[in-house]
């Protein structure tokens, strides 16, 4: 199965946001839509970065952000904008990558959501249950497959 085939039943639509936003923001955005990534893009709508969850709550943690349950803060120097929070270094993949393919890469990246880009353009996104989901709807087909093989039933 492709990366295509994903996108097609789950649809290519991407929340996007711009670096210049602040984080309030993007925390918006990801609540407002249920998500948990944001692809940040430039004025081409060209992808410059990735905002995650993780890289809110990293931040959350290097400023001791709303965790400690104290008016004390560093809240002062907190990097406002989506810009000085996102992941720059973006991996991407193409709609002609295999679901497994991607899964690994996923994997080994340590990644949930990945940007799918065809021809230098924003073509959609998915995440690591949307690759686990259609690895368990490839192996269900092929598990009733061999199934009615050895049964003997054909179609």
């Amino acid at each position: 199965m492709l990366i295509r085939d994903v996108l097609d039943k789950k649809g290519t639509d991407v929340v996007t946001i711009g670096g210049e936003r602040t984080l309030h923001d993007a925390v918006g955005l990801l609540n407002q839509h249920g998500i948990g990534a944001l692809v940040v893009t430039g004025a081409g709508g060209q992808i410059e970065g990735i905002l995650t969850e993780r890289d809110i709550l990293r931040l959350c943690g290097e400023f001791r952000l709303f965790l400690a349950g104290s008016s004390e803060s560093d809240s002062e120097t907190v990097p406002p904008f989506v810009r000085d929070v996102m992941t720059r270094d973006v991996v991407v993949g193409v709609p002609e990558d295999r679901v497994d393919y991607v899964m690994n890469v996923m994997t080994a990246k340590r990644i949930r959501h990945l940007p799918i880009v065809q021809e230098g353009r924003l073509a959609g996104m998915i995440s690591i249950g949307d690759v686990v989901n259609a690895q368990v709807v490839e192996a269900e087909f092929e598990a009733r497959m061999l199934r009615d093989y050895v049964q003997g039933r054909t179609y």
